[in-house]
């Protein structure tokens, strides 16, 4: 496969960056480096995207885990523990945590039990999936994502690599530790068909949320980070961000130009609380080359304590634009 689609080239296109681009995507390959392996054995914490295989809703999952529960197991393969697999895959030892907390193990009871109520379990089960995956350290503000095709395994799963490449830490909050709260227990999911004011209230305190794409030949997952308020709701079925300068490959907004449905996953770094979105997204671009993303909700998914992980206070990027008040 090519380095870009054609709806990233349309976007690079469009905002005169195909050179720089083409710089920049001499980054991506199908390998593992060896830092890149080292890096994901130290992470807690790796999110997901993928669509419905029934509905082809776009949705974005975290998956927890004591680190080494994802690790590279060939030059070009990623694994996953997850305990709800099928297969082999030769895992390690690891204690996970399923997605968004659902399907945990702990010393004691070694097979998480599967809640079916996430909107990415069919997909985690299912043989060639397209999957996108980020890994993020906010300990050291790096990210590596890695997409390609799933396998089902014993254990969870194994992700075939079509892309490997880190970004940058531009707009990456520090968070300097964090602690596993084994017996944070995860409330009842509660579906949405409208944000309401317990929503609108955590879409606008958060600094950091992930994005979930797709295209015909992939899917992908990217971070987006800002001061608190660079989300903002404009009514109960709509929000807007506007999109910084990044890395001038537009793999998010490129999948959007052929593909308006996307996943957003924002969670509470001290919580565990997550609140996942899925729906459609559409670009503004104005003539001073600014950005805005507008999303339009189908439906949400809010998990009180879904996740285990507590992490320390935020260190904003210095790299944040002010937020308009």
């Amino acid at each position: 496969m090519g380095t870009y689609h054609a709806g990233s080239l349309a976007v690079q296109e469009l905002l005169g960056v195909r050179d720089r681009a083409d710089h920049v995507g001499r980054s991506l390959g199908q390998d593992i480096k060896p830092i890149a392996a080292a890096f994901l054995e130290l992470q807690p914490l790796l999110v997901v995207g993928a669509a419905d295989p029934g509905t082809g809703r776009v949705w974005a999952s975290a998956l927890t885990g004591t680190p080494g529960f994802v690790r590279a197991t060939g030059p070009r393969q990623m694994s996953v523990v997850t305990g709800t697999g099928q297969g082999s895959d030769g895992g390690t030892g690891s204690r996970p945590e399923g997605a968004r907390g659902t399907a945990r193990a702990t010393n004691d009871d070694p097979h998480p039990h599967t809640d079916i109520s996430d909107p990415l379990t069919v997909a985690l089960k299912s043989q060639g999936t397209h999957i996108g995956t980020i890994a993020l350290d906010p300990r050291t503000r790096r990210r590596m994502r890695l997409n390609g095709r799933l396998r089902p395994t014993a254990r969870g799963f194994a992700v075939q690599a079509d892309q490997v490449f880190s970004n940058c830490p531009k707009y990456i909050q520090r968070r300097n530790s964090y602690e596993t709260l084994a017996d944070r227990t995860p409330g009842s999911p509660h579906r949405l068909t409208e944000l309401d004011p317990r929503a609108t209230e955590f879409i606008g305190s958060a600094d950091t949320f992930f994005m979930a794409t797709a295209h015909p030949g992939g899917a992908d997952v990217s971070h987006r980070g800002g001061n608190p308020g660079f989300v903002q709701v404009t009514s109960p079925h709509r929000l807007t961000w506007p999109d910084y300068p990044g890395n001038a490959m537009f793999l998010t907004l490129g999948n959007l130009r052929g593909n308006p449905r996307a996943g957003l996953l924002f969670l509470d770094w001290t919580t565990g609380t997550t609140l996942q979105l899925t729906g459609e997204a559409h670009t503004e671009f104005t003539a001073a080359g600014e950005r805005k993303v507008r999303f339009t909700l189908t439906e949400a998914l809010w998990t009180p304590a879904a996740l285990p992980l507590r992490w320390s206070a935020p260190e904003y990027s210095p790299a944040n634009p002010d937020v308009p008040g």
